[in-house]
């Protein structure tokens, strides 16, 4: 009696120190359909989770949006893989049974937010009670729905992102114009390269070729005297051109790949981006070598040119991201959100900077606030975060420093060229993954306040009379 007092004594002291482990439960609930209907669910989760990944989710997204098909059916414990070019998915019956298991390949990724948006609307809607016939004919036609825009809208969209980077330099308004002349070349080649299904690498040394063509000519010509040359920086133009081709690759999503530890996926995202990005280098090398062997060379500036005046900064940046938005098909929403969200992100930078921080942290920095804003902002008008956030941040891609870098490493014979190359690589590199990390983090950090202000807001709607 003495021993079982003694126990009853310290039971609660017990309970505060050991885990709260209750009773094993040797049977787990199974789902009660056929084999037919959870072979019709699991190609329903895969089709929507490989259609988010080419139209631009994460990985995590990706997956997750899988499983909330699954659980909203009553497929519990579904397992799914995702890599960087196909998606599995298995459902085991029973422990005497053998898995369902589905394959499915995953194409190249080609962005398109209005796509995006719809089927994050689906997943919702089958979470609400959406029944499996109809979600499968509405994610047939989600898949099949053409992009938002015509491929004439596109190519003055990918022509305009680069005049709004050349507006932030403060360009006059003559390079603004030949700015636009060489990104619309560009666009041109690789409109063209893409119907003959050349592979991404090949188009992009031929669009950085096109854009430093322009530019050699242009520089050509201000040799020469023609008057209305005279004066003209073509170093910006290449370098928007830079942000142009540099437009379309995933680097957040790669490093966000990395973070929620997919690494399979983020690896091949990382070797994809970083192939494309080597087409630039080598066609931008390409352009100047060309140039060099007619006379005709484009000299290494001795400072970096910095953004203009502020508002030309914030006007130059909202073109970009609204050029962004249309071209990654984004809707009306998301190009609003996307334009005044980019000028937050400039003024931050501007406001990190008037504390003669790195360029790199100053990115880093402006980078988190515009993703944890757009979040937010994301969530409450209904329009994918990662868009907004993608295109907000585009506008401090280093693509100047990029140039420079280049422009060094081939004029390797005119003194500390070669070392300034160097420098300015490294510091672009390292501004690139400021700006990826930053909106990563962001990203991580608004969503578990998104889902407390989320629960909040229904919790005072149903205390609602």
């Amino acid at each position: 009696m003495a021993r079982d007092g003694f126990r009853r004594l310290f039971r609660p002291v017990s309970r505060l120190l050991q885990g709260q482990g209750g009773a094993l439960s040797m049977t787990k609930p199974m789902a009660a359909v056929g084999e037919r209907t959870v072979r019709s669910i699991l190609d329903l989760a895969m089709r929507i989770g490989v259609s988010l990944t080419t139209v631009g989710a994460s990985a995590h997204e990706a997956s997750l949006a899988v499983s909330r098909v699954t659980d909203a059916y009553g497929l519990h414990d579904v397992h799914v893989s995702l890599t960087y070019n196909s998606l599995t998915v298995s459902y085991l019956f029973g422990e005497e049974e053998k898995p369902l298991t589905l394959m499915r390949v995953v194409r190249v990724s080609v962005p398109d937010y209005a796509k995006l948006q719809q089927l994050q609307a689906l997943v919702v809607s089958i979470e609400t009670g959406l029944e499996l016939a109809e979600a499968r004919l509405q994610a047939r036609l989600i898949r099949r729905t053409p992009f938002l825009y015509r491929s004439s809208v596109v190519l003055l969209a990918r022509a305009l992102l680069a005049s709004g980077v050349a507006v932030m330099f403060g360009a006059s308004a003559m390079i603004v114009g030949l700015t636009f002349v060489a990104a619309l070349a560009a666009s041109l080649v690789q409109a063209g390269l893409a119907k003959t299904r050349v592979p991404m690498f090949f188009s992009q040394m031929a669009g950085g070729f096109a854009v430093t063509a322009v530019a050699v000519a242009v520089s050509a010509l201000s040799q020469a005297g023609v008057g209305a040359f005279q004066g003209i920086n073509p170093t910006i133009i290449v370098a928007s051109g830079i942000m142009l081709m540099l437009a379309g690759l995933s680097v957040v999503g790669s490093v966000q790949d990395a973070i929620d530890g997919f690494a399979l996926t983020a690896t091949g995202r990382i070797l994809d981006l970083t192939l494309q990005t080597l087409g630039v280098v080598l066609g931008i090398l390409a352009g100047l070598e060309v140039g060099r062997a007619f006379g005709f060379s484009v000299g290494v500036p001795a400072d970096a040119p910095s953004f203009g005046p502020l508002p030309e900064q914030l006007i130059g940046a909202m073109i970009v991201a609204v050029a962004v938005a249309v071209t990654n098909g984004a809707g009306a929403r998301v190009i609003i959100v996307s334009g005044l969200l980019s000028s937050v992100s400039m003024l931050g930078y501007n406001a990190i900077r008037l504390f003669d921080l790195h360029v790199a942290v100053a990115a880093g920095v402006a980078a988190l606030g515009a993703s944890f804003i757009g979040t937010l902002i994301a969530h409450r008008f209904h329009v994918p975060s990662m868009a907004v956030t993608t295109a907000a941040i585009l506008p401090l891609v280093p693509g100047m420093a990029v140039f420079r870098g280049l422009l060094g490493l081939v004029q390797f014979d005119e003194g500390g060229a070669l070392l300034t190359g160097a420098g300015a690589l490294a510091s672009a590199a390292v501004t690139g993954i400021a700006l990826a990390s930053g909106a990563s983090l962001g990203l991580s950090l608004a969503t578990p306040l998104r889902a407390t202000l989320g629960s909040v807001r229904r919790s005072r709607a149903g205390a609602r009379p």
